[in-house]
């Protein structure tokens, strides 16, 4: 009896009623007998007490009597399948169980109980019975030898090919089919006859004759055939064809790789070209992803694109096909147009929303022909039929373009399913590609604010060589609030600017529009630094209070701009002058022309809008050649403190950079102090400084004399002279005499006139007066008035700006020959 029988009868109920008990020692003589025992094999007790067991079994179980000793003595006992030998020498089959049972003394003693099979519940079954079982089992079944020759095979293993069971016998399974990858199921059989370790479960994956372009799935189970002796005499292995749920189960793996794969990024193309890449070749051979041109632009769309009357122009994001084959349209590349017929299987797709499926299609019927490219014609004769799926890319009710697949005809065409498997992908690309179109749109949009607030180009001047660079937390978007801004001023001044809004995105960059224009607004009217601040504070607190936001309440979302930072510094080329003021912002950076850094030390005013005590500003003198460096708190990437000697050191060695532009230099700055991707925004502004010549600028101190005038106007015609300027020596005697007669007319103490030649010509008359002077429109009869509207006339512009000591009232004039 082989192994498994043996633990199949350890495992079956035992009737004790039924059973004839007989007592063995512990050599295996009989030592006890009963007459049911007499009964089952007809030795009466005189006869077989003091036999051994083996004389009451046939062979070849009489010889495995010493193992079953040897097992009850170390299992404690033993149950199983035997072949006893009646008196009569007829054989009987029996199921006996043996336990131990202890004799007097200690002694070991065994009970052995004895059923007859034929009787036992389960186990009386005869040949046409196994027989009606195996041959009708849906289940393949069949049974080869050590040879894996075919010995037989149930009517059910047809189904898999290979022909009728008789025609299986003798032959392996290689012969009977040849198309099948018969190796690795005969290694599978090998292994089961050499361990004899049942195999159950294999799945196997291969093609058959019977459906050549179709991949078929088999689960496989492999047991191994022993004789009485344990020895392998074959396989016993049965069949069950489970391709339904192969191809769900490949059809829910290749949805769980789209998931993972689709939509990565909000790129357009990138996540059309992800479709394709996922659905080739596991469900097509081609796939090209066409999409309308306003989806690319991030437009809004109409919910249901409307056809031409000649043909739909598409544009392709994505295309993939297979290293085999070769589809219709794979001469249109990925950002070519793609034209479709009107009327066309992909235009009806389009207008309408609706797939289309088709198994066999001819590429060469009009619908086709049209939009593959003419070089492309010829190849479509070889290809021969093909079978197509047309999906329509729809997300949020709007159709964005459409997915075409394609199957060459070495392949089974598409059916149902794979039209669902295409619409469940599509479906959840499209509303990547919508989430992608979504996000351009506003990306671009936000992208557009931002460069619309911050300037293009910083205006010409020449008091200083000045560079800005720009790098926000959010590549994304791009989107933040740090600005900077250079403002020409009067008197060849000019204003330099940094600041940064709390937070990012466009209501950060709304914030920081408002307070760049208002920056702007402020340095028009020449006001010092801490008065350009003092009033950027008040419009801050009066836009949050118009929002409804307490100080220090205010969210990333807020355009009021709480809690913003600003630098404002004015500097002077005529006499290297620099006053400057902060508003909850770090201090300027000066680098002198020998190198050496230095921290100005610029006392720190509260932030915008929090409130606090009045801002100061400090005066200082910069050479000529110094760099001056304004920057947001994202520069220190680190979060430390410019006393840093690292920072410092890095600091130098950018600025020390004097052989390459300085918009180089501040690149490298940023590129040196902050990670390529910032926690904060970084805004940097770095001013060269210059200093006029002294042949540039002309000045006279006059006394506050009528008769003065005239000899103020022939000193400023021998300076024009001077400069070649003649062309606007009329010009200029005639704002010199107003000037200079409104300056002795209105003021007191000594006047001051000034002539600046740079990209303009500025003349400036100071005065002691404390008063502004107003533009004014005489009547025809007024005697006087018309100095200031006559100096309004003839110049580019005017204006007055107070100084410590007076004010001074400028005018400029456009050179036509202005300093290189």
């Amino acid at each position: 009896m082989s192994t498994y029988e043996e633990r199949d009868v350890a495992r079956q109920r035992f009737d004790v009623a039924d059973a004839a008990p007989l007592m063995l020692d512990a050599q295996g003589v009989v030592t006890s007998w009963t007459r049911n025992a007499e009964a089952l094999l007809a030795y009466p007790a005189s006869e077989a007490v003091g036999t051994g067991l083996a004389g009451l079994l046939a062979e070849p179980d009489a010889r495995r009597v010493p193992d079953l000793v040897e097992h009850c003595r170390r299992d404690g006992g033993w149950a199983g399948l035997l072949t006893a030998r009646r008196k009569d020498g007829r054989p009987v089959r029996i199921m006996a169980r043996i336990s131990s049972a202890l004799g007097g003394g200690g002694r070991s003693r065994w009970l052995v109980l004895m059923s007859e099979l034929a009787d036992a519940p389960g186990w009386d079954m005869s040949r046409t019975m196994l027989e009606q079982m195996v041959t009708g089992s849906p289940v393949g079944i069949a049974i080869v030898d050590t040879d894996l020759r075919f010995v037989w095979s149930n009517a059910a293993l047809e189904q898999f090919g290979g022909g009728p069971a008789n025609s299986r016998l003798g032959l392996r399974l290689a012969d009977i089919q040849p198309g099948l990858d018969s190796e690795s199921i005969e290694a599978q059989m090998r292994r089961v006859l050499t361990t004899g370790e049942p195999l159950v479960g294999y799945e196997h994956i291969g093609r058959v004759r019977s459906a050549p372009y179709r991949e078929t799935a088999h689960m496989m189970s492999f047991i191994r055939l022993e004789d009485d002796e344990g020895h392998p005499m074959g396989v016993y292995y049965t069949v069950v064809d489970v391709t339904e749920r192969h191809r769900a189960r490949q059809r829910l793996a290749l949805l769980d790789r789209a998931g993972r794969r689709i939509g990565r990024s909000l790129d357009i193309n990138r996540t059309a070209q992800e479709l394709a890449d996922v659905a080739v070749p596991e469900l097509a051979d081609f796939v090209a992803v066409d999409l309308l041109e306003s989806v690319l632009r991030g437009a809004e769309l109409a919910s249901v694109p409307v056809a031409g009357p000649d043909a739909v122009r598409l544009r392709r994001a994505g295309l993939r096909q297979s290293a085999n084959s070769d589809g219709p349209w794979a001469g249109i590349g990925t950002g070519a147009v793609a034209s479709y017929p009107a009327g066309s299987p992909p235009a009806r797709c389009l207008t309408t929303g609706l797939s289309w499926r088709e198994e066999r299609v001819d590429p060469l019927t009009g619908d086709w022909t049209a939009s593959a490219p003419d070089g492309r014609r010829a190849a479509l004769l070889e290809l021969g039929p093909l079978s197509v799926m047309i999906v329509p890319l729809s997300a949020r009710g709007t159709t964005l373009g459409i997915t075409t697949f394609f199957r060459c005809r070495r392949q089974e065409p598409f059916d149902r399913e794979d039209l669902q498997l295409a619409e469940d992908l599509v479906s959840r690309a499209a509303v990547c590609v919508d989430n992608a179109r979504r996000y351009s749109r506003e990306r671009d949009a936000a992208l557009v604010l931002q460069r619309s607030l911050l300037p293009h180009r910083l205006p010409d001047q020449d008091a200083v060589e000045v560079s800005a660079y720009y790098r926000p937390a959010d590549e994304l978007t791009g989107l933040g609030g740090d600005w900077y801004d250079l403002v020409p001023l009067s008197g060849a001044r000019v204003a330099l600017v940094v600041g940064e809004v709390p937070g990012h995105g466009i209501g950060a960059a709304a914030a920081m529009g408002r307070l760049r224009t208002a920056v702007r607004t402020l340095a028009a009217l020449d006001l010092p630094p801490e008065e350009v601040l003092a009033h950027l504070d008040d419009l801050v607190a009066r836009s949050a209070h118009e929002e409804g936001i307490e100080v220090y309440s205010a969210g990333g979302d807020s355009t009021a701009g709480i809690g913003s930072g600003c630098v404002y510094v004015v500097y002077d080329p005529v006499d290297g002058r620099c006053a400057m003021a902060a508003a909850g912002h770090p201090p300027p950076v000066l680098v002198a022309p020998d190198g050496t850094v230095t921290l100005v030390e610029l006392p720190q005013g509260p932030p915008l809008g929090a409130g606090g005590p009045p801002f100061e500003s400090v005066e200082v003198a910069i050479e000529a050649g110094s760099a001056l460096i304004l920057y947001t708190d994202g520069l220190l990437a680190r979060g430390g403190a410019w006393a840093v000697d690292a920072d410092r050191a890095r600091l130098r060695e950018a600025v020390e950079r004097s052989d390459i532009p300085l918009e180089l230099c501040c690149r490298s700055l940023v590129d040196a102090l902050v990670p390529t991707r910032p926690h904060d925004d970084v805004a940097l502004m770095m001013a060269r400084t210059r200093r006029l010549g002294d042949g540039q600028v002309a000045a006279w101190e006059l006394p506050a004399d009528p008769a003065v005038v005239a000899d103020a106007r022939r000193r400023a015609a021998r300076q024009l002279a001077q400069w070649d300027l003649e062309e606007l020596v009329f010009t200029t005697e005639l704002v010199v005499s107003e000037l200079v007669t409104n300056a002795i007319r209105y003021s007191a103490g000594p006047i001051r006139l000034r002539l600046i030649r740079e990209r303009a010509l500025v003349c400036e008359v100071f005065d002691g007066g404390a008063t502004a002077p107003h533009l004014r429109h005489p009547r025809t009869t007024d005697e006087g008035g018309r100095g200031l509207l006559l100096v309004s006339q003839v110049t580019q512009r005017w204006g007055t700006r107070f100084v410590p000591d007076g004010k001074i009232i400028w005018a400029e004039q456009p050179l036509t020959d202005p300093l290189s």
